[in-house]
């Protein structure tokens, strides 16, 4: 769940961000088998050109990593001495050294041999978001995107009494979803320049699926309306203000199935014109992994610790950048601890209702 364009604040560093979403790396190894067939469907390579493959809002780069071992050893199998690279692509303030160190097998999180010590493979880290360009015209061979094209652009407006779109008014609403069909177009023509003709992408983004569910809301506590809630306590007290309860605007959105697809459908779309055709679509829900634990132990406080980070490690971001940059670092630190102290108590206190099951829609795209 990479950070947006505009975030000030960066995720924590030395994997942080991997350690705490298992669930993440579960969406990941659930699509694997459809990357190792999309490989076996593209077109062979002309002698001398790498198989380029791109990891877009990777993070630090370890819940894919396991994929990506599979994605290589898939090539190698139909071209042995084919040379690959990886493109690790991020935000600038993104956790590029966390990134390399694991491929380089310097933080001591795998019993595999490290990834960057494979015969001909190239790895490079790309500061660029997203909606640019990031690989020359005609480079790229197969792109794959997890759990992090749901952060759009920018924010159309402010949320007046919520912290994210799925809770927000419905003039707020459409606001968000015009903005994200506008970034929806963007990124599938930024890649459109960038894969070669029969190069695929494989993307697995969160969604509302057709059951109206999506990150957080299958069952029990809306995990949005938790964050809204514990958020609105700090203003009923004066921790915050109005201006900072405001500000705590999640850039993000969650597109339907429908809405994922309707570029490809249409033949006046710049996206139809582009070459790109949508290949498959569907969607899969993937359990929370620390809901499931909690259901053998039984122990809450132990569900509560676990839990609450996973959901700190994308999210502090928003919250940390809402607050006045006028308080002093400890204030706000301050102020964030007891926010997430608070949502763990909660957690706690009555466990059965929370969960983050993961809400996707998978798309194989191919650039005819």
């Amino acid at each position: 769940m990479s950070a947006a364009d505009g975030q000030k604040i960066a995720m924590r560093g030395a994997g942080y961000y991997s350690a705490n979403t298992v669930g993440a790396k579960y969406v990941i190894d659930k699509v694997g088998d459809l990357v190792i067939e999309a490989v076996a469907r593209m077109p062979r390579l002309a002698d001398g050109l790498p198989f380029a493959i791109a990891d877009f809002g990777a993070a630090d780069g370890g819940t894919s990593m396991d994929m990506m071992r599979r994605l290589i050893g898939a090539v190698r199998e139909r071209e042995p001495n084919r040379a690959i690279s990886i493109t690790y692509t991020d935000l600038p303030h993104n956790d590029f050294s966390t990134l390399f160190r694991l491929s380089q097998g310097l933080l001591g999180t795998s019993t595999e041999a490290p990834l960057a010590e494979t015969p001909g493979l190239y790895i490079f880290g790309s500061g660029t978001s997203f909606y640019r360009q990031i690989l020359p015209d005609n480079s790229l061979s197969f792109g794959f995107s997890a759990t992090a094209m749901h952060w759009i652009s920018k924010r159309p407006c402010m949320i007046a009494d919520h912290v994210q779109a799925v809770g927000a008014s419905n003039a707020e609403r459409e606001q968000f979803r015009a903005q994200a069909l506008r970034d929806w177009e963007t990124i599938l023509l930024a890649r459109a320049r960038e894969l070669r003709s029969g190069g695929r992408l494989a993307l697995a983004n969160f969604c509302i699926d057709e059951e109206g569910r999506y990150l957080g809301h299958t069952t029990g506590a809306d995990m949005f309306d938790s964050f809204a809630r514990h958020w609105r306590d700090l203003l009923r007290t004066g921790r915050i203000n109005e201006a900072e309860y405001v500000n705590a605007t999640f850039q993000q959105f969650y597109k339907t199935p429908e809405e994922f697809a309707a570029p490809f459908r249409d033949p006046a779309s710049p996206v139809w014109q582009a070459g790109l055709k949508l290949e498959t679509m569907f969607t899969m829900v993937t359990p929370c992994p620390y809901a499931e634990a909690f259901r053998t132990h039984r122990n809450a406080g132990d569900f509560a610790r676990a839990y609450v980070p996973t959901l700190r490690s994308w999210s502090e971001t928003v919250f940390a950048n809402a607050l006045d940059p006028a308080r002093p670092p400890s204030e706000r630190s301050a102020i964030i601890d007891d926010f997430y102290g608070a949502y763990e108590a909660d957690v706690a206190q009555a466990p059965e209702g929370h969960r983050m099951d993961y809400v996707h829609c998978v798309t194989e795209i191919v650039k005819s």
